[in-house]
């Protein structure tokens, strides 16, 4: 795919992508900052949601963070990447079609790719799930939380999210706009 096309490769189609909202994009913006504040000086990189991987033939995501952990192999510069990173995160919008995009085909496709933590954040239920790739190329989930503080993060040694602060941060938004319809 072009580097300016927008959307995800599934099945050699492409796919029109979410429509993000505040909500959404909140999420992802406090994820980044977390994870450069304790990746970035042990040595690891973080991307944000345009950053396309090549999943296999007819196979492109792109998830809403990338985190490559330190004493990884770089990424290319420029180009779809054609390797798993440490960690790819989604940030799951309430439509159904979203919620089984990210549960169910993402989760396997990153699976078959081999990323060995994938990470699920639900803002409208309030729930952070936190996979590892098991030996048998199966997700097996390693951290539920609904809030609270979390100092022993899998994979992450040192990483302590404080995801009551997330859902502050998300409950200071205002109310929907009357008559605004979505899509």
């Amino acid at each position: 795919m072009p580097e300016d096309e927008p959307g995800e490769l599934v099945d050699g189609v492409l796919v029109e992508e979410e429509v993000a909202d505040w909500i959404h994009e909140t999420a992802v913006g406090w994820l980044i900052q977390l994870f450069r504040a304790w990746a970035i000086p042990l040595g690891g990189r973080v991307a944000a949601s345009e950053l396309k991987y090549r999943l296999g033939e007819g196979k492109g995501r792109k998830p809403d963070v990338s985190v490559l952990l330190a004493g990884s192999k770089p990424p290319p510069g420029r180009g779809a990447l054609r390797r798993p990173l440490d960690i790819m995160i989604e940030v799951v919008s309430p439509s159904p079609r979203d919620v089984r995009r990210d549960r169910l085909e993402k989760r396997a496709e990153y699976a078959a790719f081999g990323v060995r933590w994938y990470w699920l954040l639900e803002p409208a239920t309030r729930m952070l799930e936190i996979y590892e790739l098991g030996p048998d190329g199966r997700y097996v989930v390693v951290l539920g939380a609904e809030g609270g503080r979390i100092d022993a993060v899998p994979g992450c040694e040192g990483l302590v999210l404080d995801l009551d602060e997330l859902w502050a941060e998300i409950e200071g938004l205002g109310e929907d706009e009357a008559g605004e319809s979505e899509g």
